[in-house]
């Protein structure tokens, strides 16, 4: 869905959320999530990394943009494109990952 196009008011389904199709949907769905309610109060990063660990695949980081982007705009954020995330999650969450990618490496 078009994040300017989203009312707030008109957010029942999880396809009605900014930058939320039926394939993202169905990946909140593998997590429990059923509801754009269901967002509220979560953790971007928390949730990308139990939808890796739930699909067994390390999934593209623009999938935690978009985590970022719809928990924001439940949290009462402007809807806004994915995109718009990304410096935020590299600034957030990118000396996580390098910390993790060298704990990986130490123990292969």
């Amino acid at each position: 869905m078009n994040p300017a196009k989203v009312r707030r008011s008109a957010v029942t389904r999880l396809t009605d959320l900014p930058n939320v199709g039926p394939a993202m949907a169905r990946d909140f769905e593998r997590l429990g999530i059923r509801s754009p309610a269901d967002l509220e109060g979560r953790d971007p990063l928390a949730l990308y990394e139990a939808l890796c660990k739930a699909t067994r695949t390390r999934h593209d980081p623009c999938v935690l943009d978009v985590f970022m982007s719809v928990t924001g705009f439940m949290a009462g954020g402007e809807p806004r494109p994915w995109w718009e995330f990304t410096a935020e999650r590299k600034r957030r969450f990118g000396a996580m990952a390098a910390a993790r990618k060298g704990r990986a490496k130490r123990r292969r």
